[in-house]
């Protein structure tokens, strides 16, 4: 037995209705440690070449780490992954909230979810015992009235759910699967995998605790942070994450309108201090934490009516139906992020598309006729609310948009191709990569498409000196955030690599833990007498058998690039030169031990990193 760990993986068959446990041995823990490393094995293993995203050959797990549920601040993240319908390649989104840790708790760290059932379904999960069960009663309810159903239904109000909305029923492209309401497992379009396999939500009780092999230990490192987080993270708990709003906006750092600017005039109207001064009605949190940095908003007038329920807007949020799409309306954001969350909708990818529909609007490559109307114009809150309607319901305009970037350039037209913020057609997130060239290598190498989770900010080493953890990684100089070179690349793969261990271990990145703190957490958890080289050595493996299931579904060299608009000036910052991007891609690669020309991992690299069993997948 593996202390932090259940020590159980869930399997389900929809097709055939059936479901089994497997207990992987020991090393499979320590080699993998859950969540993402869990990911692209299952991932990689379980699905074949070509497989269709949402056919019934794909796979989606739900994976808890080795922090999920172990009751210390910063334990109630958890993963879920597939073959992505949006990108065509990996898929991951990492979530907080409670359904991870009841996992656990309930006798499981994972559940890979193979076929499809012939009709809706729900999976059940009652600490260690499962049942499928009927779901078509479910099928078209709004989340709320989801939760709802299945909870009376069950007669516990402590179930918790992992869900999807008419969003990922009707399979819109960037999907998303919604946990208890307000905790989005956002990107790549998993929502609408789970859609496909006619699963409606998977609901979990667990009365169990975690083994923890030195209680004292971790209780000493929770009781640490209990007294110090404040000292990091106490404006996140004020403000929630788009307390930054004015901080991003004054750095021009704020995408605007599409990203063509970073400052937006209406900045200090739809930050998260005015959100607290106007909408704010309480504050939600996740699993063991202090900080509880969630949003609950309510409005009630003429114009919306937005329910506490769905929680309220986070920082990807205010900005994607804020300023890139030029709207400093509070209360239309809210209500978009509300139609999003009962709909399960990914809001970056939501609001990304309006924006990128916007500027086609406004450059005449669309018109009212294609839009059935809406006046699609930077700064229009009531289009803005609309088309996000639309877009979840699958109709007007909204059916070309929710196919995703590829799709609606198809139907625009060519032009339309430069308006696109998307990498690997997942629209960037809500971090301007102009002013932090790293993060933007970043985007483009990301297996998942653009994502600023697992990525690099380049703040951390444009200190001088930089700061202590950076030198501990041997990076010793100081690097303008602006700048691409070799040294960057290698602080970008360091930082990168960690960032990625937090999506193994299902822990926080807005908990302030130090990197020796988590060591240490791993070590109290587990018993194992671990290090920073072998979690980042782990996070390594999870990337590089990314990358291998990417190459394997026709990825090439020419997928890790950047939009156009990238390689051009904003305010005060330089866009990233092609050359000198096309250049850093390939030293990354070389760092990586992948081939400096393709980006193929060696032969060589999966024997270092004792995966050699998956160079049959890149034959």
């Amino acid at each position: 037995m593996v202390n932090g760990f259940a020590n159980k993986i869930l399997r389900v068959d929809l097709s055939r209705g059936k479901t089994w446990t497997e207990e992987p041995p020991a090393t499979f823990y320590r080699r993998y440690m859950g969540g993402q490393g869990f990911i692209a094995y299952y991932l990689l293993r379980g699905t074949a070449k070509g497989t269709d995203p949402l056919g019934p050959g794909n796979v989606l797990i739900f994976a808890a780490g080795a922090l999920t549920g172990v009751p210390i601040p910063g334990s109630g993240r958890s993963a879920v992954g597939g073959k992505s319908p949006l990108t065509g390649g990996y898929g991951e989104a990492d979530v907080g909230g409670f359904f991870g840790a009841e996992l656990k708790h309930a006798s499981y760290d994972a559940v890979v979810i193979e076929g499809k059932s012939p009709d809706p379904v729900y999976l059940w999960i009652n600490n260690g015992t499962v049942d499928i069960r009927p779901a078509n009663h479910l099928w078209g309810m709004l989340n709320f009235e989801c939760q709802q159903a299945i909870v009376e239904e069950l007669g516990d109000e402590r179930v918790r759910l992992a869900m999807i909305g008419p969003a990922g029923e009707k399979l819109v492209r960037f999907a998303c699967i919604m946990n208890d309401l307000s905790h989005a497992a956002g990107r790549t379009g998993l929502g609408a995998v789970m859609g496909s396999k006619n699963l409606k939500a998977v609901a979990v009780r667990g009365t169990g605790k975690v083994a923890i092999a030195d209680p004292e230990g971790v209780k000493a490192l929770a009781i640490w942070m209990r007294d110090h987080w404040r000292e990091k993270a106490e404006d996140l708990s004020l403000h929630g994450s788009a307390g930054i709003v004015p901080e991003m906006n004054t750095a021009s750092v704020f995408p605007t309108r599409n990203f063509k600017d970073g400052q937006f005039e209406g900045a200090d109207r739809i930050s998260g201090q005015t959100m607290k001064e106007t909408i704010l009605a309480d504050q939600g949190g996740c699993y063991a934490c202090p900080i509880r940095c969630k949003r609950v908003v309510e409005v009630k007038n003429d114009r919306y009516q937005v329910d506490g329920a769905y929680g309220g807007p986070e920082y990807e949020t205010i900005a994607a139906f804020g300023s890139d799409c030029g709207v400093d309306d509070l209360e239309g954001i809210a209500k978009a992020n509300e139609i999003c969350n009962a709909y399960g909708a990914d809001t970056i990818s939501t609001g990304g598309m309006i924006a990128f529909s916007m500027e086609c609007f406004e450059e005449g490559l669309l018109s009212t006729r294609d839009t059935e109307g809406l006046e699609l114009r930077f700064g229009n809150t009531e289009a803005m609310v609309e088309l996000t309607l639309q877009i979840c319901q699958r109709r007007g305009f909204g059916n070309i948009l929710a196919e995703g970037p590829d799709y609606a350039i198809s139907k625009i037209g060519p032009l339309s191709r430069r308006f696109s913020m998307d990498v690997k057609n997942q629209n960037l997130p809500m971090h301007e990569c102009r002013a932090r060239h790293g993060l933007g290598l970043g985007y483009a190498v990301s297996p998942t498409g653009a994502d600023h989770i697992h990525n690099f900010w380049d703040n951390v080493v444009a200190n001088d000196p930089p700061s202590e953890e950076a030198q501990e990684l041997g990076l010793y100089e100081c690097m303008p955030q602006t700048v691409l070179n070799p040294q960057k690349v290698r602080a970008y793969m360091y930082g990168t690599n960690w960032a990625w261990i937090h999506n193994h271990l299902g822990s926080c990145i807005y908990v302030p833990w130090s990197r020796d703190q988590i060591v240490a957490l791993v070590r109290a958890i587990t018993g194992w007498q671990t290090n920073v080289w072998e979690l980042l050595k782990v996070a390594e493996r999870g990337v590089t058998l990314s990358r291998v299931f990417n190459m394997r579904e026709g990825f090439t060299r020419s997928d890790d690039v950047l939009p156009e608009r990238m390689t051009t000036p904003v305010r005060k910052y330089p866009g990233i030169a092609p050359e000198v991007f096309e250049e850093s891609l390939s030293t990354f690669y070389g760092m990586m031990g992948w081939n400096p020309e393709t980006g193929l991992p060696t032969l060589d690299k999966l024997r270092e990193l004792d995966v050699e069993w998956a160079a049959q997948h890149l034959s």
